[in-house]
C-alpha cells in the first residue's frame, strides 16, 4: 500500500505550515508546496496529493504557479484535487503540470456525459472522489427515487470507466469488509483523510487498499512518515 503525502495550498502556499525538524529544534519551517513535496519525496514517497482549496472554490484551477513549482521540484506523479469539474479543467491541470486528476462525485453523479468527457481526457489517470460517509450520501441531492449505497456507486463508476476512486473519511476499523468488497471490483481504491495512527495504517493495508493520502496528519508530525510507510509495507 502506498502512502501518499497530501498538501492543501491556498494563495499559492501549503495551509499548514511544515517544519519536519521541530521536535529536535533543527531545520527551517515552510509553506512552500514544492519544498514540502520535495522532502517527502527524497524519502520515498511514490506520489504527491495536491488539493487546490482556491480551485476548489473557483469552479476551475486557480494554483497553477504552485502546481508547476511542484511538477519541477519532483520526478513523481503529481496528483491535483480542488477545481476539477470537467474536461476543461482536467486540461488545465495537466497544463500546468499534474499527472492525476481527481474529480468530485457531486460533478459526474448523475452527468454521465461529463464523465464521459472527462475520461476522454484523462483515461485511466482521473479517479472519483467519495466521502464514504453513508449520512453524506443520503443527504446528496439525488435526483433519482433512493440514494444509492457506496457500493453500488462505485460498481457504477467501474462500469462508467472510472479506474480509481478517492474514498474521504472512510473508516477501517468500521468499515474493512466493505473496503475489501470495493477493492474487489477491479478499482484502484485510495483512502482520504481521518487517519492518525500506524494502526489505522494497518488496517487499511489489510483491507487491500491500494493507497493511503496523508495530509494535515503528516504535516503536524502525528503521523510519521517513516512508521506510516513501514505499517503499509
Amino acid at each position: 500500500m502506498q502512502v501518499i503525502p497530501s498538501i492543501d495550498v491556498e494563495n499559492g502556499r501549503s495551509r499548514l505550515v511544515f517544519w519536519p525538524g521541530a521536535g529536535r529544534g533543527e531545520g527551517t519551517p515552510t509553506d512552500r508546496p514544492e519544498r514540502i513535496a520535495r522532502h517527502f519525496v527524497e524519502r520515498g514517497a511514490p506520489l504527491v496529493h495536491v488539493v487546490d482549496l482556491d480551485g476548489a472554490r473557483a469552479g476551475q484551477p486557480v494554483n497553477t504557479r504552485a502546481i508547476e513549482a511542484i511538477a519541477r521540484a519532483v520526478a513523481t506523479p503529481l496528483q491535483v484535487a480542488g477545481g476539477i469539474d470537467g474536461p476543461e479543467q482536467i486540461e488545465l491541470a495537466f497544463a500546468a503540470g499534474a499527472t492525476r486528476v481527481v474529480m468530485p462525485l457531486a460533478a459526474v453523479a448523475e452527468e454521465p456525459e461529463r464523465l464521459a468527457a472527462s475520461l476522454r481526457v484523462a483515461g485511466e489517470w482521473l479517479a472519483v472522489g467519495l466521502d464514504a460517509r453513508p449520512d453524506r450520501l443520503r443527504e446528496y441531492p439525488w435526483r433519482a427515487s433512493a440514494p444509492p449505497r457506496l457500493e453500488e456507486l462505485v460498481e457504477r463508476l467501474a462500469e462508467a470507466g472510472v479506474a480509481r476512486v478517492v474514498l474521504a473519511h472512510a473508516d477501517p476499523s468500521a468499515e474493512g469488509e466493505l473496503l475489501s468488497r470495493l477493492r474487489g471490483l477491479g478499482l484502484t481504491i485510495l483512502v482520504a483523510g481521518g487517519i492518525s495512527d500506524v494502526e489505522a495504517v494497518t488496517s487499511l493495508r489489510a483491507a487491500g487498499v491500494d493507497g493511503l493520502i496523508l495530509g494535515e496528519a503528516l504535516l503536524s508530525g502525528r503521523l510519521d512518515f517513516e512508521a506510516a510507510q513501514a505499517a503499509a509495507a
